[in-house]
């Protein structure tokens, strides 16, 4: 079972992927939607990588230090082992902000004998698109686009410049370090200071897990899934992104490959409402700054996406010299899909920040700021609920009347019925529960077909959608309604293949999609527990997390057949699936309530 065997290290401004063998294949600079430094796993010959290079005989494991987002690779052979420690700086600093420098870290530690490697250190700036060059100095080595020289890198080591430029064998006989870095670094850098930044990395993670709620099953994966989600946030703004890369593909040789390095109000809000469930209420704080933001005068317009720094235009393009994850292109950079209406979008969000009013104490301003972002939302629902959409697959083709969009459009109405109604808002309160009525009635009589005995994926077909699951999560129907239960049975009877979901398996503008959506069976074993079928949902979901990879990370699909991972990685939709779900199995931990941590 072959699958995306790479450990995700991060500090909340940009990201790596390291292979299962220690090699950076991909790393993005400055920032998380930033051109590539390392992208190997877009061309494995152009994308360039940063690898330690050793014979046969040495044995390679990799795991993540326990509470941390800081990777461990352990090299062993009989004539000696090293570790390799990879991370990102991040930890708070005195005045209350963040040091999350874009560089990265990889410690070597000697564990015993004389081991020996080689390394391969191939940047290719800028997506690859240009030839590089090495300039090596006392302090450092430059890498620079011969096109554009001021297109830089650094690369800082204990180890010989030559030896690491040319791949020259390299006996080790002490720890050593190796720093890449976007900026030239002011300080001087040596085994004392690298230690100094990890120390202070494992302390920022092991406190952040230990404000984390803890439940006595399931506690370790879905603590992972936790600091992936953490890890793709964006500490600047508050923007969380989908997953970490571009263009990994949902199925080999196929076209659907996007950009996921973005916004979207739908994946955020869903990663945001999941870590204030398991007690981090901070990151909401920060995502709420960013709709803030975003919104900044009562006539703008929603997006379904946004740039992690709030940016509107999202231009997609095709870089056509790159072959593509396992040669399937095109490889993408931007995403088109921002221009897209898709009218789901608002209630996820409106429920999240029903949560930000029940949950936290602003001030009278943010109060009364937000609740204008309230009243933006809902004017825009009501203007577009009953219009077609590209639904919550963002199809590309014909809009059409999908059910799911229409009940969330009725959540949007019925948490801001539940904000009015905290706010002394009655009047508004009663307005907008009429119309939540209105779009119910509207769904119950268009989206429920009697005929067939179920909920329909659009009012005019007769087809079946995983995310029609969703209608018992956020209220619209009661587990036990004889039609849930109906509907919850026919997707499982046509939707499921092989353990695995099909998000729908009728032709959209691509054909038919050909890989199973890894939310979507996280979504059944949740809608089998809730009516009913609690030890099929168990099982289900014991099976289900048997596709992580080695270290516990998921992508957006998975192959019906070999199970293998699928798009684009570690995906967000995921990991809050998977603590969502565990919980169902589960009991919080409690502890005193004098006890602080």
């Amino acid at each position: 079972m072959k699958q995306f065997n790479y450990g995700a290290v991060g500090n909340c401004r940009t990201g790596a992927l390291i292979s299962e063998r220690g090699s950076v294949d991909w790393l993005c600079m400055p920032d998380f939607d930033s051109p590539s430094v390392f992208g190997k796993l877009l061309d494995k010959d152009k994308g360039g990588s940063f690898s330690f290079l050793v014979d046969d005989n040495y044995m390679i494991s990799q795991n993540y230090i326990e509470h941390t987002n800081i990777l461990s690779t352990l090299f062993e052979s009989e004539e000696g082992s090293f570790e390799v420690i990879d991370f990102m700086p991040r930890y708070k600093m005195l005045d209350f902000d963040y040091y999350l420098p874009p560089e990265l870290y990889r410690m070597i530690r000697l564990k015993r004998g004389k081991p020996r490697f080689r390394i391969q250190y191939k940047p290719a700036l800028d997506y690859a698109r240009h030839k590089m060059r090495h300039e090596i100095t006392s302090e450092y080595i430059k890498s620079f686009s011969i096109s554009e020289k001021y297109d830089t890198i650094f690369l800082y080591s204990s180890l010989d410049y030559n030896k690491i430029i040319s791949s020259e064998e390299i006996l080790l006989t002490d720890d050593e370090f190796l720093l890449v870095s976007y900026n030239q670094k002011l300080i001087p850098i040596d085994l004392d200071r690298v230690d100094l930044e990890f120390q202070r990395t494992r302390v920022y993670w092991i406190n952040w897990v230990n404000r984390s709620k803890k439940y006595t099953r399931y506690n370790s994966m879905m603590e992972r899934s936790m600091l992936v989600l953490k890890l793709m946030s964006y500490q600047p703004t508050g923007a969380v992104l989908a997953a970490l890369t571009t263009s990994l593909p949902e199925s080999i040789g196929e076209v659907r490959n996007w950009d996921y390095r973005f916004c979207w109000l739908r994946d955020a809000s869903m990663s945001i409402e999941t870590l204030i469930n398991v007690g981090h209420k901070s990151a909401a704080e920060r995502f709420i700054s960013f709709l803030s933001k975003i919104l900044i005068s009562k006539s703008d317009k929603f997006q379904i996406m946004y740039g992690i720094r709030g940016e509107r235009v999202l231009t997609e393009t095709e870089l056509s010299h790159l072959s593509g994850y396992k040669n399937s292109p095109p490889v993408r950079i931007g995403n088109d899909a921002y221009r897209q209406k898709q009218n789901d979008s608002f209630g996820y969000l409106m429920n999240v920040i029903y949560q930000y009013y029940f949950h936290f104490k602003g001030t009278l301003a943010q109060i009364e700021d937000m609740f204008q972002v309230v009243k933006n939302i809902i004017r825009t629902v009501r203007q577009d609920w009953y219009k077609p959409d590209k639904g919550i697959w963002e199809i590309r083709g014909e809009e059409k009347h999908f059910v799911l969009s229409k009940i969330m459009c009725w959540v949007a109405f019925d948490r801001a019925v539940s904000i009015a109604r905290l706010l002394n808002q009655d009047e508004l309160a009663d307005k907008w529960e009429k119309e939540a009525n209105e779009i119910r009635k509207d769904v119950l009589t268009n989206g429920w077909k009697e005929e067939a005995g179920f909920f329909s994926q659009t009012y005019c077909n007769l087809e079946l959608d995983s995310s029609l699951l969703l209608m018992e999560v956020y209220g619209f129907i009661e587990p036990n309604d004889p039609r849930y239960i109906k509907t919850v049975d026919a997707i499982y009877d046509r939707l499921m293949y092989n353990g695995l979901m099909f998000r729908y398996n009728n032709t959209d503008d691509f054909g038919i999609p050909s890989s199973a959506f890894t939310i979507c069976t996280f979504w059944m074993v949740r809608a089998l527990h809730v009516t009913g079928r609690k030890k099929e949902a168990e099982e289900l979901f014991e099976q289900l997390l048997s596709y992580a990879n080695h270290l516990g990370l998921f992508s957006e699909d998975l192959d019906f057949n070999t199970k293998s991972q699928l798009g684009n990685f570690p995906q967000a939709y995921s990991h809050l699936a998977l603590i969502n779900t565990a919980m169902l199995f589960g009991e919080e931990k409690s502890y005193s309530k004098f006890i602080r941590p």
